[in-house]
């Protein structure tokens, strides 16, 4: 059996893991060094953490389940224990982007990040309709990038990513470059900030004598429709009237340049700010 370590194991994103793994064919090491992630480790699913030292003795893989913002430290700290041929699985292309794992040729880098279950899905069963951030009862999509590495880890990385991900539908194969660009740029830079600005014009409509609820049913509604038909889940056509709002509605909302957020230089800026 392949021998993960797994650093952040009783973390948020860690602890997803753990549970995700139980029953899988690894032999799973939890390394978590707060003593609340360790007790919510032992107590929730009976798991003890160990040392990182004894994590690390022998194991083929090591997945980094911490915040981007600590990627590079944790990398840097066990980069002398870590064998050559040993798999690091990194869970967000932040941190490898930014150049933040360690110059070590002789190790695979295998980048792993979830699509997150799509809004139009077959899911009839409600803990799946509800479990939205995926890796639990809904079923996704995923993507994964070789960063380095012989060509023949990516099936043994894409095969734990769908341990991780489970339950996995399609599995994407992109660079990291690409990547960045799905994340942050088309997920965070792009989608989070319209969603936002959508919130506050539900804001906007309850401040000037909407209900709220009215409000929130209305958008998400259209939210549906309109969407299906953007992105070619029902076959549609908008209203002359539809059509026309967006005409002169997008050019008062957006930049005229505002794709310039996926230019190479943008990414870069972007996500040095998370890391």
């Amino acid at each position: 059996m392949t021998t993960i370590a797994l650093f952040g194991a009783g973390g948020k994103m860690g602890y997803r893991l753990s549970t995700n793994f139980r029953g899988s064919p690894y032999t799973i090491r939890h390394v978590e060094v707060s003593e609340a992630g360790r007790e919510r480790l032992k107590s929730g699913l009976g798991f003890n953490a160990v040392s990182a030292d004894e994590a690390l003795e022998g194991a083929e893989v090591v997945i980094l389940a911490v915040p981007d913002t600590h990627i590079g430290k944790v990398a840097a700290s066990i980069e002398s224990k870590l064998a050559s041929g040993t798999m690091v699985v990194v869970l967000d292309a932040a941190a490898p982007f930014a150049g933040h794992l360690p110059k070590r040729p002789d190790l695979t880098y295998f980048v792993t990040h979830p699509c997150h279950p799509p809004i139009f899905n077959d899911e009839t069963d409600m803990a799946a309709k509800k479990d939205y951030f995926g890796g639990v009862k809904a079923k996704q999509h995923m993507v994964s990038a070789l960063m380095q590495g012989p060509e023949e880890d990516f099936a043994k990385g894409e095969a734990i990513a769908k341990i991780i991900w489970a339950p996995v539908m399609r599995s994407h194969r992109v660079s990291v470059d690409q990547m960045a660009l799905l994340e942050p740029g088309l997920s965070e830079t792009v989608c989070a900030s319209l969603l936002v600005v959508m919130k506050e014009a539900v804001d906007e409509v309850v401040a000037r004598g909407v209900d709220q609820q009215a409000a929130l049913d209305f958008l998400l509604g259209h939210m549906n429709v309109l969407g299906a038909v953007i992105f070619g889940e029902t076959k549609g056509v908008f209203s002359d009237a539809c059509n026309k709002a967006i005409e002169f509605g997008k050019p008062v909302l957006m930049r005229d340049d505002w794709k310039r957020v996926f230019e190479p230089e943008e990414i870069a800026a972007s996500i040095q700010r998370i890391t």
